[in-house]
């Protein structure tokens, strides 16, 4: 049984390259083969590159100077956050939340037998994160410093480090199946999260050259404040360079750890994957029902799926996040900005008014809610259709939430920016017309090319959010807008004014704003009576 029940795991892990979501079908063979291929090439290409090219660049001068062990520490830290940074949640989901939970916990199955299946799955997934930093790090390091030893420390290593993501990541999967049950609104709960580890990435990476010069020139006080507080890491670098009595410790403090772990999960893991989310118990209250009318009852509908669905927000309005970040750097440091643009555009002031009015416009398109909105209603399509309402009704409601998020932070964006641009005042005028126009065009575009394009059959709300051909044309289509129109004024600005081009611009969008809108009053209401 146990045999069984790891193979269906292993199927589980590896669905995605098998089964295609969008279309609710088996892939064919050499689909599965192409995802698998380029799947390799991401994580190990990609990815394992990455952390190959840092590797060389540290380890040779910490070896050179005697401390091979911080070398193996730095990317023990790094192995570990990026393991557990991508099990975490798939150990909540999976150990906890999985479909088959009771399913398998109704089958005369031990309860001990689903555990171990359950940890092997989020195992290889920390497996799969820690080594694509650890393999590269140690082949970089037998390089360098080749032997016997070495190899024998990099090997256990690269295998406790999956080991203790394990644990940490069992340790953090409980912590937030604990406070899953006792939360509520967890979509958004899941966004900021998701945002807080998206601004650390970006930061980590856009610092890394600064971060890997401090290490080399602080590598002697960095490596007597490792020794201090982290003692374990400083135990884990000696091992991974062959030495064995750190080794024998660090395997024993793992084990350890992982035998106590296991039987603290033994006994919760029953309670934890039965318990249902905390429920406020409802109290009748008399009160007055106001009533709505029917624009803000389709309104609040469409918020009301886009607020719990954290794949749809994070997916489809990062714009809203980067026009408010986008807006405070403007009053910081704006000025300075196009201080130095006047000074490289000298005679050119035009063409940085232009510019700045489309690099908003691509910042606006990054929002793509309408895109997949249609799809999203799937096997629930005919709750809309049955109201009341017209079929224009819901499409403008599903054009009113894109407007909402998308044109109150880029309002307030274009005249910050505009504020401190320093251009004339037709052009300040412009710098925020264009940009709202231009959303209101990308917003019809993207529920126009839903419309031709609906899925309805998806299994998973992911597909049509992030494999949507609507989703990649609309965001793929605002884009090439933009720089169409930038090199379009490149090569007229010796005859055209800015202002100008941006009025021209500005009537050719709104009129295809227009157009678009009338067919989806029309045309398109019909599509979606009868989807």
């Amino acid at each position: 049984m146990l045999k069984t029940l790891l193979k269906k795991q292993l199927l589980e892990l590896n669905r995605s390259f098998f089964y295609d979501a969008k279309k609710n079908t088996a892939r064919s063979k050499a689909s599965s083969i192409l995802l698998i291929v380029l799947y390799a090439l991401l994580m190990v290409g990609v990815i394992g590159g990455m952390f190959t090219f840092m590797a060389i660049g540290l380890c040779q001068p910490l070896v050179e100077m005697g401390m091979g062990w911080l070398y193996y520490a730095l990317i023990i830290l790094i192995a570990v956050f990026l393991g557990v940074f991508g099990s975490v949640f798939n150990t909540y989901s999976s150990l906890y939340k999985a479909k088959d939970n009771d399913l398998l916990l109704s089958l005369p199955v031990p309860v001990g037998d689903i555990l171990v299946v359950r940890l092997t799955g989020v195992y290889l997934m920390g497996l799969m994160f820690s080594a694509v930093v650890m393999v590269p790090a140690v082949v970089v390091y037998l390089t360098v410093a080749p032997g016997a030893g070495a190899v024998i420390g990099g090997v256990v290593l690269t295998l406790l480090v999956s080991v203790f993501v394990l644990e940490l990541s069992c340790v953090l999967g409980w912590v937030v199946a604990k406070i899953s049950t006792r939360i509520r609104h967890k979509s958004i709960i899941t966004v900021l999260l998701s945002l807080g580890f998206l601004a650390l990435y970006y930061y980590v990476y856009f610092n890394a050259y600064q971060l890997l010069g401090s290490i080399m020139t602080n590598a002697d006080q960095l490596g007597r404040s490792i020794r201090g507080w982290g003692y374990p890491l400083y135990l884990m670098g000696r091992g991974a360079m062959g030495e064995v009595v750190p080794l024998l410790v660090v395997l024993a403090v793992v084990g350890l750890l992982l035998a106590v772990i296991y039987r603290v999960l033994s006994r919760s893991f029953l309670k934890m994957a039965t318990a249902a989310d905390k429920t406020v118990k409802a109290k009748y209250q008399e009160k007055v029902v106001r009533v709505r009318s029917v624009r803000r009852a389709l309104l609040g509908r469409e918020t009301g799926r886009y607020l719990a669905s954290p794949t749809y927000m994070l997916n489809c309005s990062l714009g809203t996040l980067f026009l408010l970040i986008m807006a405070v750097l403007a009053l910081l440091k704006g000025r300075d900005v196009f201080l130095m643009l006047g000074a490289v555009f000298a005679g050119g002031e035009d063409f940085v008014a232009v510019l700045t009015a489309l690099m908003l416009c691509m910042i606006a398109s990054m929002n793509d809610i309408t895109a997949p909105s249609v799809s999203l209603e799937g096997k629930s399509l005919w709750i809309a259709q049955s109201l009341p309402v017209k079929p224009w009704h819901v499409l403008r409601a599903k054009l009113e939430l894109h407007l909402l998020l998308t044109e109150i932070p880029l309002l307030l964006c274009a005249v910050c920016v505009a504020a401190v641009s320093g251009v004339k005042p037709l052009e300040a005028v412009l710098l925020v017309v264009t940009p709202v126009v231009f959303t209101l065009f990308s917003a019809a575009l993207g529920l126009f090319l839903n419309l031709k394009r609906p899925n309805l059959t998806w299994t998973n709300e992911a597909a049509p959010v992030k494999q949507s051909l609507s989703v990649l044309m609309a965001m793929l289509g605002g884009w090439a807008l933009a720089i169409a129109l930038g090199a379009g004024y490149y090569f007229l600005m010796d005859r055209v004014s800015g202002a100008v081009f941006l009025l021209a611009a500005v009537a050719l969008m709104l009129a295809a704003a227009l157009v678009l809108l009338h067919w989806l009053r029309t045309s398109g209401a019909r599509i979606y009576a009868q989807l």
